[in-house]
């Protein structure tokens, strides 16, 4: 597997450095500073959870997480962890491709400080507190408006319902599900969006803001 996505990734034009444990993997990432980290949660020595965690405990570049695991609690414990992304095997070189240059853009994005958010047909000026969906004004409370707002810059990646909650209402709701359910039916009716094709719900993990179509696997 380690070699394959080497190859796969070479031949796409990224510049690779692989290592096989989680010890070499924290020692080589401090010392080279990648773009972009690519997990597996299989490894020989620790728990990839671990090595994610601690990580992110020193730098913000993105992980993308690779798992034989399809598991909620699997996703969901990587994404609270520090994940940006999370790709269940087998998966096409493809994808992960896509999955690593989107996750590039928006770690180049969230370099800055911008004062407004624009995902897709969404623009959220974030000094007015006002929102555009197709060019339409949007009126959303300033409860809908901060979920959009945390989705937007974090567009594309699965935003865990405890991330969404604990930022946007704050720790002490963090287990509050029934909140998002109720917020993201509102916020779909004003985008007209009741299918929920632009805000999606990954099935028991969170939400996310998808703009591209999804990549077609090799």
């Amino acid at each position: 597997m380690l070699a394959a996505c080497r190859v796969g990734l070479e031949a796409l034009g990224h510049q690779v450095r692989t290592v096989e444990t989680g010890q070499a993997g924290l020692a080589d990432a401090a010392v080279h500073a990648p773009d972009v980290i690519v997990l597996d949660l299989g490894l020989p020595d620790f728990d990839g959870i671990d090595v994610c965690t601690r990580i992110r405990t020193w730098t913000d570049r993105p992980i993308i997480i690779l798992s034989a695991d399809s598991s909620e609690d699997r996703k969901v414990d990587a994404l609270d962890n520090g994940a940006d992304d999370y790709m269940t095997k087998p998966f096409g070189m493809r994808e992960l491709d896509a999955r690593l240059r989107v996750a590039l853009r928006h770690h180049a994005a969230d370099a800055g400080h911008p004062t407004e958010l624009v995902a897709g047909p969404l623009t959220l000026d974030l000094v007015h507190y006002q929102a555009t969906y197709d060019g339409r004004p949007l009126d959303l409370t300033p409860k809908e408006f901060d979920i959009l707002a945390y989705l937007a810059r974090h567009v594309g990646k699965v935003c865990t319902r405890r991330m969404i909650l604990e930022h946007v209402w704050g720790p002490a709701y963090a287990n509050e599900q029934h909140y998002l359910k109720v917020y993201a039916y509102r916020i779909r009716k004003k985008l007209h969006d009741e299918t929920g094709r632009f805000l999606q719900n990954d099935p028991s993990v969170g939400y996310r803001l998808t703009v591209e179509p999804a990549p077609t696997a090799c």
